[in-house]
């Protein structure tokens, strides 16, 4: 009978905290290179949601507060643009993303401010007159704002990705409006930069950070 060798000796286990490093490691390699391909996409760490790349915003007309024709021509003025969907009857989205867009263009300076236009586009055409639209933006600032008749309006909100329906209606005349609360930041140059919820809008600094950038450096 032939003697068969000793079996070899089984490997040490490997410490636990051997395995915690390496596992902590793999982690940090896959969070690292996220976040290199996040800044390679878009180098500037935008508060907001950034477009990557930049897309061509929409161009559109209507009437502004003013009852006088308006068209937003994206890069035609050489400003840059903060745009959001709303009604002067929503309760607390449209006031909220009037105010705190105001507090952002004036904390900006004199320079970039005046390069700075902020538009409120009405979904609620049929009770947003232009005489309405006036005493509403009015109230808190500078904005504009503008009526778009249907079915225009659909194709204007569907080319910003805009959806907008009538809620807990009560008659014709009373109702409410669902609209996507985003506000949409467009350069100099015509192009989509980055969008902000109306809920991030209440960090002031942090928003006026993403408007200098964007009013600095437009796509080309």
């Amino acid at each position: 009978m032939t003697d068969l060798p000793a079996p070899a000796p089984a490997p040490a286990a490997r410490p636990w905290y051997v395995s915690a490093l390496l596992a902590a490691a793999s982690v940090v390699l896959v969070l690292g290179g996220a976040w290199v391909f996040a800044r390679l996409r878009s180098p500037f760490p935008f508060y907001g949601t950034a477009y990557t790349p930049p897309r061509a915003a929409q161009t559109f007309s209507g009437t502004d507060q003013n009852g006088q024709p308006w068209t937003f021509q994206p890069g035609g003025t050489g400003r840059t643009t903060a745009l959001f969907f709303g009604f002067t009857h929503c309760p607390n989205i449209c006031p909220l993303s009037l105010a705190y867009l105001e507090k952002a263009r004036e904390a900006l300076p004199p320079r970039e401010r005046e390069r700075l236009d902020i538009v409120l586009v009405s979904v609620d055409p049929d009770r947003d007159t232009p005489a309405r639209l006036k005493e509403y933006v009015e109230f808190f600032g500078q904005a504009t704002g503008v009526r778009v008749p249907e079915p225009a309006l659909s194709q204007v909100a569907r080319g910003y990705g805009v959806a907008y329906q009538k809620a807990d209606v009560k008659s014709p005349t009373n109702y409410q409006i669902n609209h996507t609360t985003a506000t949409y930041l467009i350069d100099a140059s015509g192009r989509l930069r980055v969008l902000w919820d109306y809920t991030q809008l209440t960090q002031v600094d942090r928003v006026v950070r993403d408007l200098r950038h964007v009013l600095e450096n437009p796509s080309s």
